[in-house]
């Protein structure tokens, strides 16, 4: 409850952003737009996210003689969850991660790498899974999806704040023509949309650790794995490009040096999460 609430309040966060960089930029016509571009970004890459994600990922669909082990714990977890099957794929990813996609749990998909097929023994694999198959239960591809396509918004709407500025095609009636604050909104407001959207990833990460260990009736498979995987992530590269890796269990680019602070991570602290999971947060 209190992750879902933090993701209605995010969410709300960026879709006020979204009103004012319309605002700034057009007035109530630019409002209008801005709301229009944003239903045809979300709906696009909702719709699409799943082909988008697959072929990004190189990942092939599997079948149950294929990998029987793989299609079993499936069917267990979905008849847990009370969810369709979703599809299975296998990425050659050699770095050991794994992700699900599609727009609701009856277009839903499940991707594992090579890497984390070789990597991890069955129990943990089933930690794994139980996690994307929450994410499809959360409708967390729903959710970033809004996050995404708000925030690809109001990037765009401040591209064409310093365009408009850099041409003296901005409103002149508009706090009262000054051009500092439109330069302040167009530095700033994507920066604090990426924020947001990125604390939404991190919300969505939590509470679909937490509903896993509710459904296995125990946090440690997934705890295991999740410490495996990270230290996998900070040795072996990955080729994921930068877009998908939000989707992803650990991030895949972790191994990148990145001077920023947590605000500015898809995903919460490997070491935060194994804590929920080993100290029963989750139940």
């Amino acid at each position: 409850m209190q992750n879902g609430l933090k993701t209605a309040v995010l969410l709300g966060g960026l879709a006020g952003l979204m009103m004012l960089a319309g605002q700034a930029l057009g007035g109530t016509s630019g409002l209008t737009f801005a709301f229009i571009i944003a239903l045809i970004t979300v709906g696009g890459s909702y719709w699409f996210s799943d082909k988008l994600a697959i072929r990004s990922a190189k990942a092939v669909e599997v079948s149950p003689q294929e990998m029987p082990e793989y299609y079993q714990i499936m069917q267990e977890l979905t008849a847990l969850a009370d969810l369709p099957m979703p599809r299975l794929y296998v990425s050659p990813e050699q770095q050991p991660n794994a992700f699900a996609t599609g727009r609701n749990p009856n277009n839903a998909a499940v991707c594992v790498t090579s890497g984390l097929l070789q990597a991890l023994d069955w129990r943990e694999i089933r930690g794994v899974l139980a996690h994307e198959l929450a994410h499809i239960r959360n409708r967390d591809i729903l959710t970033g999806s809004i996050a995404a396509g708000i925030a690809t918004v109001i990037s765009y709407a401040a591209n064409m704040a310093i365009w408009a500025g850099a041409f003296g095609g901005g409103r002149r009636d508009r706090n009262d023509g000054n051009p500092i604050i439109m330069i302040a909104f167009a530095m700033l407001a994507p920066m604090a949309a990426g924020v947001l959207q990125m604390s939404i990833s991190r919300s969505r990460e939590f509470e679909a650790d937490r509903r896993a260990a509710k459904w296995m009736g125990d946090g440690n498979p997934l705890a295991d794995a999740l410490a495996k995987l990270h230290g996998f992530s900070l040795r072996v590269p990955s080729d994921i490009p930068p877009p998908q890796a939000s989707h992803y269990i650990i991030n895949p680019l972790a191994n990148r040096k990145v001077s920023f602070s947590n605000l500015f991570t898809t995903h919460p602290p490997v070491e935060q999460r194994i804590e929920r999971l080993r100290g029963n947060d989750w139940m």
